[in-house]
């Protein structure tokens, strides 16, 4: 097959012709939960026999869709102490959001990515992941949204895990024809633009810059339909120079760093004032307070997730200490306890994205049982904070 004669066959709309610099990509926009999108892809391949297919997954990604076991692998210790148990429950949410409406079409979601897979390895097709690495995406769009937005986004996820709205047949065939996943960024993106460049935008560039940098003349790259307009601008520009930046994860402002440090050692000298001025029996009665300010909140957290003697014994006996090094939350003390106490078994691995759907699923699935242990101290730690730290400072004046 010649160049001029890539594409050989004619396709639907979902199927986009970007010719540039003697290359040309044939664009396969999906939707994630459906079939038709799956058999398109794998037609578009045979017929056209690319010489690389493009995909948009990350490695973790693929290694998820094509490995089903892999989470036997899955060191939750060491993602606790890498500070990455964030990441993983957003994944965890969005594959949750995407199984449920996938279970109602009949299709699980990624499916067609798997088959663009699968289909260029019958082929011998080198396959590129082209998609950026997942955790960098949610960083960066955590880090761009202000304080008071993250809890908004933070909502709109979990609001994902409990729509139960009924999907009728003009609905199903309207999300079969779409990129659920990408349309809810989009939502997201409405209210939280910043969120949104990180989320699709900058995701777009990333993309385009690998699949313009993919070898061969000849090339099949399957996305979500939401990513095509984007794609197909980015594919006309020249953005290498920027692949460096929206690559990486942006440091810690110098401000923050100095902000984080301030207040415990205000705190402190605070306590240390109040010794000279007031009688050291009145700053020993602030540290006992402070420490029952930060100690019991973050108890009760870990009483209220269930968690198990020992995670609420390290809740009330490391919060007064964690509160007051930024470096260390009490979250990640609790949930590394309850994952050496109670750790997750097989079971609860393979349930854990229907378990989110319901309240109960939360208390008795092991795995999410660690997120609340996480959560729920590192809040109630974060309250008693506020408490002692106004008791402290109103003794001192």
């Amino acid at each position: 097959m010649t160049d001029t004669d890539f594409p050989s066959h004619n396709y639907s709309d979902d199927v986009a012709v970007i010719r540039r610099d003697g290359q040309t990509v044939l664009l396969v926009g999906t939707a994630h939960i459906s079939r038709e999108s799956a058999d398109l892809v794998e037609l578009v391949i045979e017929q056209e026999q690319p010489d690389t297919v493009c995909i948009e997954l990350d490695e973790k990604r693929y290694e998820a869709l094509s490995k089903p076991q892999q989470w036997e692998k899955l060191d939750l210790k060491q993602i606790i102490k890498n500070k990455q148990l964030s990441t993983l429950i957003v994944n965890l949410v969005l594959s949750s959001y995407q199984k449920k409406l996938g279970g109602k079409l009949g299709v699980q979601p990624g499916t067609e990515l798997l088959t663009a897979a699968k289909t260029a390895e019958r082929f011998s097709i080198p396959v590129e992941l082209c998609d950026r690495d997942v955790r960098v995406t949610l960083r960066r769009a955590w880090k761009a949204t202000s304080f008071w937005k993250k809890s908004y986004l933070v909502a709109t996820l979990l609001a994902t895990l409990w729509d139960d709205t009924e999907l009728t047949e003009e609905k199903l065939a309207e999300l079969r024809q779409k990129d659920v996943l990408s349309e809810l960024m989009d939502e997201i993106g409405k209210a939280l633009p910043a969120a949104k460049t990180a989320l699709i935008d900058e995701r777009d560039i990333f993309m385009a810059e690998k699949i313009k940098a993919s070898a061969g003349k000849r090339v099949v790259a399957v996305v979500g339909a939401g990513h095509m307009a984007g794609l197909t601008r980015a594919m006309q520009e020249d953005n290498r120079s920027r692949m460096d930046e929206i690559s990486s994860i942006p440091p810690v402002g110098m401000i923050w760093h100095v902000l984080g440090w301030s207040v415990p050692a205000a705190i402190l000298l605070a306590l240390v004032a109040t010794g000279f001025r007031h009688g050291f029996d009145a700053a020993g009665a602030n540290a006992l307070y402070w420490v029952l300010a930060t100690g019991v909140p973050a108890g009760v957290g870990a009483i209220l997730s269930l968690s198990h003697p020992a995670t609420i014994l390290s809740a009330f006996v490391t919060a007064p200490l964690t509160t007051l090094i930024p470096v260390l939350g009490v979250g990640h003390v609790c949930a590394f306890v309850q994952v050496m106490v109670q750790p997750p078994v097989v079971k609860e691995f393979e349930t854990v994205t229907a378990d989110m759907g319901t309240f109960r699923g939360w208390f008795r699935n092991r795995l999410l049982r660690v997120f609340l242990a996480f959560s729920l101290p590192s809040i109630g730690a974060s309250c008693g904070s506020l408490m002692g730290g106004w008791k402290i400072f109103s003794s001192l004046f």
